[in-house]
């Protein structure tokens, strides 16, 4: 009986493992890259996550997921020049990516190409957001992400500050990446 079982168990093991490849290769061949980045706090704060990008027509989707935010608050959020997260107070990622020139601003009006959407904390301080923006790339194109910062701040946003939008200090740090 247990030979059987084992010799079923590992059979099954090997289909799941072909289907998942198979699964993956499929998805590849729709040409949707996807960038991936992992929000790690920095010095002496807690907030980390995920933030999952796929390419989609006129822009791209991302699914943010983090946690260790102040409960019930808004975090300004936004893509930064510097796909650099070394200086431990998330600084070296520069200032916000914004290769066309434009204000500082809230999604509906001018702003910078990394101005995202504010993240909105839930009462255990954890936010789980899908947001289609526009206006920004997954490819090596002037508005492409792929490389740059992605910072969560202590503060919101206020959306006039001018270029900072007075967000405060920088809490989680993360490099967006190209997914192989």
């Amino acid at each position: 009986m247990s030979i059987t079982l084992r010799t079923m168990l590992a059979a099954g093991a090997a289909l799941l493992l072909a289907s998942c490849g198979a699964m993956h290769h499929h998805h590849h061949g729709q040409g949707a890259p996807g960038a991936r980045a992992l929000l790690e706090p920095t010095r002496g704060n807690a907030t980390a996550g995920t933030v999952m990008f796929h390419a989609v027509d006129g822009g791209v989707l991302m699914h943010v997921r983090v946690s260790g935010l102040k409960p019930n608050q808004e975090h300004g959020f936004h893509v930064h020049e510097k796909g650099d997260c070394s200086s431990g107070d998330g600084m070296s990622t520069g200032g916000h990516f914004n290769p066309t020139g434009k204000p500082h601003g809230p999604p509906d009006a001018d702003h910078h190409a990394g101005d995202l959407p504010a993240l909105k904390a839930d009462g255990q301080g954890r936010a789980d957001v899908r947001l289609r923006l526009r206006g920004i790339t997954l490819d090596q194109g002037v508005v492409g992400i792929v490389g740059r910062g992605l910072i969560v701040h202590a503060q919101p946003d206020d959306y006039k500050t001018q270029p900072t939008g007075n967000s405060g200090a920088r809490i989680a740090c993360a490099v967006i990446a190209a997914m192989p």
